[in-house]
């Protein structure tokens, strides 16, 4: 990599050698040994803690049985029951702001309130049996996919180590790196397989080979086989980063590609005191005034419209004069995310979205998201995460292991060389050109790999020179 900054030969020197076997090669050679060697540690931590988050579902479910489940009856609650029996739980310590009504027979209906004390997309949850009213619980859940505290604690370890807002730029440069990484590794596999007579070696793990070759066999095969995988978590993993993140967002919206969502406010009279006024409009019955009798209503009107799924959220208006929201949060299917905005007044619907309607990229997006939370699919998703997760850990400890066996045996060192120096002497001049605008291009983009990658330079420069400092004494 520091070769970008090698000084060109002039006419009174010899010209250098141009390496055997081009310069591309060894040039991903060296970005792929230093990004794995400095940025490996943020990528394995991201990776453990990634595996551990994409079965939490699932654990969530054994954790929390008592507050997810509860027995199957023939009686039925209405909403505004359940929800009353919650905020007489609260006693007016808290304010309504969603319900989740139980989605299948033998779960519990989920009631929440903000509250002083709780973070940024966090709510107190009261959890109601709907055949018989029982409290099954009373704890904080996160953001739109209700996760409860110990899938939350995951989440946060491997959005941010529990470090705040700080601590986000550890998942951002795992992201960011992850992606350049298996890039560069999958070009050398493919450099190598062209060059190689065992080519099944580079394909599943050579167990005839012992040491440094058994060790390279396995990094070399295992990382094929998670290389889309890996490449589809850096890509969604960066949406949801600092700056990388930003221009993202910034592109999506420039392009028109972003998630449609309904729009609330409701202009001109809300025609206050019609035949509904008495399930609490919204003009007259801002978020904490809002009579739980509005519930049933609005979600009548919802599945009447495009709410066809089991589980939704439902949230009261959150000023004067906006509209109830009843949205599709069940991200087990690939098309569950249509909504619907109700005026409580009125009762007439002011604006819909349907997920058949998004622009492909808003899906994509959607698809993403979901896929890399492991809530699409169900169990078959998280599995399947979880596997791929532990597969870059897994890359990322062989990477290590390689370079310490890579360590010489006659004199003491504790780990192996990096490859050798200027693989871009020998390039052509559009060689350099390209090298110089994609790691420009990339800097701007990826703003921590572009910072990180001028560090792994300035390292790479002071090694260099260390190194002749020494020859020469």
């Amino acid at each position: 990599m520091t070769a970008t900054l090698t000084t060109p030969t002039t006419s009174d020197e010899p010209p250098k050698p141009r390496p055997r076997g081009g310069w591309f090669g060894p040039l991903l050679l060296r970005l792929h040994f230093y990004a794995g060697i400095l940025v490996g540690p943020f990528i394995l931590i991201a990776a453990l803690s990634g595996a551990l988050y994409a079965i939490a579902p699932a654990i969530e479910q054994g954790v929390y049985q008592r507050e997810l489940h509860a027995p199957v009856t023939a009686e039925r609650l209405t909403l505004a029951e359940q929800i009353t029996i919650a905020q007489e739980h609260v006693d007016g310590g808290a304010t309504l702001s969603a319900v989740r009504p139980a989605p299948a027979p033998g779960d519990t209906t989920r009631v929440m309130f903000t509250a002083d004390g709780l973070g940024p997309s966090e709510s107190r949850a009261v959890f109601i049996d709907p055949g018989t009213g029982e409290i099954r619980g009373d704890t904080t859940v996160y953001g739109t996919s209700g996760s409860l505290p110990l899938r939350t604690w995951l989440s946060t370890l491997h959005r941010n180590l529990h470090l705040g807002e700080p601590g986000r730029l550890y998942s951002e440069l795992a992201a960011s790196w992850l992606g350049i990484v298996v890039v560069a590794g999958v070009g050398l596999w493919v450099i190598r397989i062209r060059k190689s007579r065992a080519k099944k070696d580079l394909f599943r793990p050579a167990r005839k080979h012992t040491g440094y070759r058994r060790t390279f066999s396995w990094h070399a095969s295992v990382g094929i086989w998670v290389a889309v995988g890996a490449l589809f978590l850096s890509a969604t993993g960066i949406t949801w980063s600092t700056y990388a993140g930003a221009n993202v967002s910034d592109l999506r919206a420039a392009l028109d590609w972003g998630t449609p969502t309904v729009t609330t406010s409701l202009s001109g009279d809300s025609s206050e005191g019609g035949e509904h006024s008495h399930h609490g409009g919204s003009s007259a019955a801002p978020t904490g005034a809002a009579n739980p009798a509005t519930f049933d209503a609005v979600l009548a009107i919802a599945q009447r419209t495009n709410v066809n799924t089991g589980l939704v959220q439902i949230i009261p208006p959150k000023t004067a004069g906006t509209a109830w929201v009843v949205q599709e949060i069940q991200r087990t299917s690939p098309t569950e995310a249509d909504a619907v905005a109700i005026d409580g007044s009125s009762m007439q619907v002011v604006d819909r979205v349907d997920f058949a309607d998004f622009s492909l990229p808003a899906k994509l997006a959607t698809w993403g998201i979901a896929i890399h939370m492991g809530t699409m699919f169900g169990l078959v998703n998280q599995i399947v995460m979880f596997l791929l997760a532990a597969g870059i850990a897994a890359m990322v400890v062989l990477g290590y292991l390689m370079w310490w066996k890579r360590r010489p045996t006659r004199t003491p060192a504790l780990v192996g060389a990096p490859p050798r120096r200027g693989a871009l002497r020998g390039a052509p001049w559009w060689g350099i050109a390209s090298v110089l605008v994609g790691a420009v291009v990339i800097g701007l983009w990826l703003p921590l790999v572009g910072f990180t990658l001028a560090a792994f330079v300035l390292v790479d420069i002071g090694v260099g020179w260390v190194r002749r400092t020494r020859t020469r004494t």
